[in-house]
């Protein structure tokens, strides 16, 4: 497998400078979407998923979940039948999942590289970057603050990983920039550094309207009118909270056509009960009301079950991350969401440690291989993910975005046609040879394993020569080669004068804000 980025030049014919630079540009080829070849790991019975089921109804009937601050939205409830107690909306039986009836069962996400959409559902497996750190931390410069710098960078090493399909969101925190008018720079850098999906702000309603308005400069109406072109995080405030900022950013995608993530945020033991049925019976009932809300705004929006599920260390109090309950409920939630008929949002590249070290490694290595074998669609927090979330690590980055090929090679399963059978390899070598030399192996051998760009496996002689470099510093040397060959994709001039001229236009008019 190894370096799947080429320098291949790329052109198509007809004249203008837009396309003299796509003549030139190099092309960077992204490996397609996983389409998983291997089933799913069903851990729980059907049996304990209809308890599930039921209790979630029970929840959402009997206790009820708030929709605060949104009027609005209460008005719509009551108008679909649900019974309002102040701002505590009681949803009779069976209500909710009729309502997510409504929701397609998949879609796409549409690209401005026509070749870089996405299919989010069924067997696919959508990977994209890690989201929301205000920390940066690289070999040189340690941990500190995030800039709009730091973002690009984020930006660019998604777009040349050959195993990442999504360029994400808030990929960190450019706390260099007014919070009221980040999001502008943050979508531009996706708009223009990238040519693969990416998502929009959440962080305030009419930030979610800026993101559709420059969606519109970049895809045009007919485009968009074609198929959602944003995939955006909703949070739900967790235990059984839909707050107005979140709704009103998901009224705002759902009424233009854009899809979102319905997605409990959870730390077991804090925001839902420490058993894992308690917490899945939890989640379902939350994505539950979040997606039947989304059909409430626009009937067929299209919409994402979402499970962000973690533990906690009970003496710390601090959130842990790759253990055998996360994965549990991993697992459990991609048979409800199933059995629901949604796309899964779950998974990631998790880990607590403040380091890309050993227990970095071993916590994403788990949190990945679950969120394959439970199903999830679209994995967020695929890389980069460091200390619980607060940081995002360039080394890390670089080293999640290689074993993500892992994933790739994993879900395509095993062939059995003639080649695979390899019988002609077994009667050439026969008893006590060796297949070094056989037809079979000369035939295969560069693409009969994955392999790593960022791993040593040379004799330890040539590693020591080399500098006796660490997992880290190799990844430090990836991470400036990445940079180096990076070359921006074509945009029409025309297009990115318009984007610009409008971020100009929406900063000036309002003052700078730090909170």
């Amino acid at each position: 497998m190894g370096d799947a980025v080429s320098v291949r030049r790329r052109g198509r014919s007809g004249g203008g400078a837009a396309r003299r630079a796509e003549r030139t540009a190099i092309r960077v080829d992204v490996a397609p979407t996983i389409h998983r070849g291997i089933p799913t790991f069903d851990m729980h019975s059907d049996e304990a998923l209809d308890i599930i089921e039921h209790n979630a109804e029970t929840v959402l009937e009997e206790i009820g979940v708030n929709f605060v601050d949104n009027p609005a939205a209460l008005a719509l409830w009551r108008d679909t039948g649900a019974d309002i107690r102040g701002e505590r909306v009681h949803i009779p039986r069976g209500l909710a999942r009729k309502l997510c009836a409504m929701a397609p069962a998949r879609f796409t996400q549409l690209a401005r590289n026509p070749a870089r959409s996405v299919e989010i559902g069924g067997d696919s497996l959508v990977l994209a970057p890690v989201y929301g750190p205000p920390f940066v931390r690289d070999i040189g410069g340690g941990r500190r603050y995030a800039t709009l710098a730091d973002f690009e960078t984020f930006v660019k090493l998604a777009y040349m990983s050959p195993w990442l399909h999504h360029s994400g969101g808030t990929v960190c925190e450019p706390t260099d920039v007014p919070v009221n008018k980040r999001h502008l720079d943050m979508l531009f850098a996706h708009m223009t550094l990238s040519d693969k999906p990416f998502m929009g702000s959440v962080t305030e309603p009419s930030r979610a309207q800026d993101s559709v308005e420059m969606c519109e400069i970049l895809f045009g109406a007919q485009r968009m009118a074609q198929g959602p072109v944003m995939t955006s995080l909703i949070n739900v405030n967790s235990p059984l909270t839909f707050d107005a900022t979140m709704m009103g950013a998901l009224e705002v995608y759902a009424r233009a056509g854009q899809a979102c993530i319905i997605s409990p945020f959870i730390v077991g033991g804090a925001m839902a009960p420490v058993s894992v049925t308690g917490t899945l019976t939890q989640v379902l009932a939350e994505v539950l009301a979040g997606v039947a809300y989304s059909q409430l705004v626009k009937p067929g929006a299209p919409v994402i079950f979402g499970a962000f599920v973690t533990s906690i260390d009970m003496n710390s109090g601090a959130p842990t991350f790759g253990t055998p309950e996360a994965a549990q409920i991993t697992y459990g939630a991609g048979q409800l969401a199933r059995r629901l008929g949604l796309p899964y949002r779950s998974g990631g590249g998790f880990c607590g440690s403040k380091l890309p070290d050993a227990q970095a490694g071993y916590e994403t290595a788990n949190s990945l291989n679950a969120g394959l074998l439970a199903g999830v669609n679209f994995m967020l927090h695929a890389c980069g993910w460091l200390e619980g979330g607060l940081v995002a690590s360039f080394e890390k980055f670089v080293m999640d975005a290689d074993q993500l090929g892992t994933l790739h090679k994993l879900a395509q399963g095993a062939p059995f046609d003639d080649n695979a059978q390899a019988m002609d390899a077994l009667r050439e070598v026969g008893p006590g040879g060796h297949f070094l030399g056989c037809d079979h192996t000369q035939n295969n051998y560069k693409q009969a394993f994955w392999r790593s760009d960022v791993f040593d496996c040379k004799p330890f002689e040539t590693w020591a020569e080399e500098g006796a470099r660490d997992t880290q510093a190799l990844a430090a040397q990836r991470l400036s080669d990445l940079l180096a060959r990076y070359e921006a994709p074509p945009l029409d001039p025309d297009i990115e004068s318009q984007l610009r001229t409008y971020i100009e236009r929406k900063k000036a008019s309002m003052p700078d804000a730090f909170i």
